[in-house]
């Protein structure tokens, strides 16, 4: 069994501890490819290739094939780069009974009690009074949540853990007199700046375990953040597999990996917000483009939004349908819900399951209990705004929102495979 692909994908999670991190990540490979960053306040680049724009933590990336119109249909892979996580709040400095402590507040819905006992770092991005911003990376062992011993708490494993998110999750640092400015003093210490020089920051607590491989057959990945950089890393992968392999396709490219999905997509860097939109209208303009032409272009394309599944868990077998379980290492899972929280209907249905007979690879159907209400992800986002039939897939994963979640080695490679090919895909239909 190759492990390569789960390997690679580990990397890129590793690299990306936080949105912004995934987009210089991202973009870094986008550039090693030959794609050229587009301002989205410079005149278009325009013309065929690879072409990519970063907004703070959303990345979208397409390749122009040779012979394009402004009426050749796209095929879009959305993802997300955010995780549910703890975010340092505005005035960070705190503290209790001599210790010193870091105020955060919780970003999506995260498992509290997975924060719990861990080494953390810090990372994410600064922004100076004179208008730039920095990326910031602490890798060492900084912050931990202390859980209460037992011995105070003689109830605990019979009534069940009770996190209140102001009171409970706030990590220590240190022992001592709280003073204001301290931690961004000690996180701005090997900069070229000044802790003064900040007015303004994004910082995300990470665990600092590193993913790794386990199970009898080592066909396994442990890793934080799998819910969704699973999906930016294939949709970015298969985007540059088939650039190289496929330049000439008949379809025009698109890899948009978004921000914000994790707290409802409802921002101008998320999937809600009219960032894609704006920018496949730019792209047809480049192309010669009229409102009609751009018509037909929205109306031959497709996308399909990558997001992680629910693998049946076997000690919770009540949760789910028990006509569709989900499987590690059986494939990426087609998402369906009656009530449109995914956007599958039977005409994109088809679409994944070509791409997957293509590929060679299997796949699986989710479909939650009618008792209990699913998720949403990106891909009504886009139908939305953009009016392109949308397919909902993910590779399944256990422990989805914990710093540390669980998914499949053969996993990791199959819906690489299933991304190609769906963007390969000239089928309108």
């Amino acid at each position: 069994m190759s492990t390569a692909v789960a390997q690679q994908m580990a990397s890129y999670i590793t690299a990306g501890v936080t949105p912004h991190h995934v987009c210089a990540e991202t973009a870094r490979q986008l550039s090693g490819a030959g794609f050229v960053e587009q301002d989205l306040r410079e005149e278009w680049n325009g013309g065929t290739g690879g072409h990519f724009c970063v907004v703070d933590g959303t990345i979208v990336a397409w390749w122009v094939p040779e012979g394009s119109t402004a009426s050749t249909g796209l095929r879009i892979i959305a993802a997300h780069t955010d995780s549910p996580v703890l975010k340092v709040k505005p005035r960070p400095d705190t503290g209790a009974a001599g210790w010193q402590q870091v105020a955060v507040e919780v970003y999506g819905g995260a498992l509290w009690n997975s924060w719990l006992d861990r080494d953390l770092g810090i990372a994410g991005r600064v922004a100076l009074v004179d208008g730039s911003s920095h990326l910031i990376r602490i890798d060492q062992p900084l912050l931990r949540i202390p859980q209460l011993a037992p011995h105070l708490d003689r109830g605990i494993n019979t009534r069940g853990l009770t996190l209140n998110p102001q009171q409970h999750l706030l990590p220590l640092w240190g022992t001592g007199p709280v003073d204001d400015g301290v931690l961004m003093e000690h996180l701005c210490a090997e900069t070229d700046f000044s802790a003064s020089d900040v007015v303004g920051h994004d910082l995300l607590l990470h665990d600092l375990t590193p993913p790794s491989l386990l199970g009898r057959e080592q066909d396994l990945l442990a890793a934080p953040r799998l819910d969704n950089l699973s999906s930016s890393y294939a949709g970015l992968t298969a985007l540059l597999q088939n650039v190289e392999k496929s330049p000439h396709a008949d379809v025009i490219s698109v890899f948009a990996a978004f921000d914000h999905e994790e707290v409802g997509s409802g921002t101008f860097t998320g999937a809600g917000g009219p960032l894609l939109s704006h920018i496949i209208r730019r792209i047809g303009i480049s192309l010669g483009g009229t409102e009609e032409e751009l018509g037909r272009m929205l109306a031959a394309s497709r996308c399909l939004s990558a997001d992680a599944a629910h693998a049946v868990n076997p000690n919770y077998l009540s949760h789910y349908d028990p006509g569709h379980y989900l499987q590690i290492n059986q494939g990426p899972a087609l998402k369906v819900n009656a009530d449109q929280h995914y956007g599958t209907d039977a005409i994109g249905t088809a679409a994944w399951i070509r791409a997957c007979r293509t590929a060679e690879i299997p796949t699986q159907t989710f479909v939650g209990r009618n008792d209990v209400t699913c998720g949403s992800t990106l891909g009504k986002f886009v139908a939305t705004s953009l009016g392109v039939r949308t397919v909902d897939v993910g590779i399944p994963i256990l422990s989805m929102h914990s710093t540390r979640e669980l998914g499949g080695v053969l996993d990791a490679g199959y819906l690489v495979s299933g991304i190609a090919e769906f963007l390969l895909d000239p089928a309108e239909r």
